[in-house]
């Protein structure tokens, strides 16, 4: 597996001129100071923020960087963006790398430009390596990123956070809803220990995953969409790791979305080919078996309404 040298990236950075460490995002009452938003909206996180007054209990809170991969989602990205912000977290470094988009996505970051510690918008070579340009400029000790059609809920920063730095733990992953722009509706994606246990995979919802930088490992650029899922094959392997047993953030479902594109398909099953090559993680012994029960097994907690 040739995974990119982040080092080298960071490097090309420092030499267009960018300056290192990044700034952190002002913080505190920011629902006040923030643009207002493109539309009508209320509730969160367009006329709500978390409580600054959460963090008072700890002067040295620990810095927390997010990256947001971005293309052509202009009419959801304002709402990333914002879910992020009125975190109000106060030792923030929030990065989005665009991948040169031509619709309202420019124009929104360039609105939200006070309150992002860095944005570019040209082209790239896809999400793995946009995903990968925003970590070389890290400093965080800790890490998450979230795509630019998906949301985080509100306080998530706070108890992730708190969940860090009181278990001494490298990995903390919650519970996702689903939007479903179709329907109109929500549905809960869980994870249980006991399903990760039992598929020996990895069982996460990408937005309502963090993890300590000390961990970190580069995203394998080949992949098209299943980049997370193989991401946690090598970062969590051995890790300790704690649940948040509830919803930390909502993935959009839409028509443009990898998840719901018919078109992905094919990259799904190629990514999947890829993964089990000898160029990826080699072949798993009596796959057709093992993929048969771990089917079933998924059959039965979904029957259960666990999942």
């Amino acid at each position: 597996m040739n995974l990119p040298d982040l080092k080298k990236y960071r490097e090309d950075f420092i030499a267009a001129g960018v300056n290192l460490p990044l700034q952190v995002i002002p913080s505190g009452g920011l629902l006040k100071v923030l643009p207002a938003p493109d539309n009508q909206y209320t509730g969160w996180p367009w006329t709500e923020e978390t409580d600054p007054k959460v963090y008072r209990t700890n002067n040295n809170w620990p810095k927390l960087t997010i990256v947001t991969p971005s293309y052509n989602q202009g009419r959801f990205i304002e709402q990333t963006i914002r879910s992020i912000l009125l975190q109000n977290y106060p030792n923030l470094e929030y990065i989005v790398i665009d991948g040169g988009s031509n619709d309202e996505t420019v124009s929104i970051l360039e609105k939200y430009a006070p309150w992002i510690s860095y944005y570019r918008s040209a082209k790239d070579n896809g999400q793995g390596q946009a995903i990968n340009l925003g970590f070389s400029l890290a400093s965080g000790d800790y890490y998450a990123w979230i795509n630019s059609d998906d949301y985080y809920l509100k306080d998530v920063f706070h108890e992730v956070i708190q969940l860090f730095t009181q278990s001494k733990t490298k990995f903390v992953y919650g519970y996702g809803l689903n939007y479903r722009e179709t329907t109109q509706q929500f549905d809960v994606s869980k994870v249980l220990p006991s399903l990760d246990f039992f598929l020996k995979i990895p069982n996460f919802v990408q937005p309502s995953s963090f993890w300590s930088a000390t961990i970190h490992q580069p995203i394998w650029e080949k992949l098209h969409c299943a980049l997370d899922f193989e991401l946690w094959l090598r970062l969590v392997k051995g890790q300790k790791r704690k649940l948040i047993k509830k919803p930390l953030s909502v993935a959009n479902i839409h028509d443009t979305a990898k998840t719901s594109d018919a078109k992905m398909k094919m990259k799904w099953d190629e990514d999947e080919k890829l993964m089990w090559s000898n160029e990826g993680h080699g072949a798993v012994p009596h796959w057709g078996k093992v993929n048969f029960i771990n089917r079933i097994r998924i059959k039965i907690y979904r029957s259960l309404g666990l999942i």
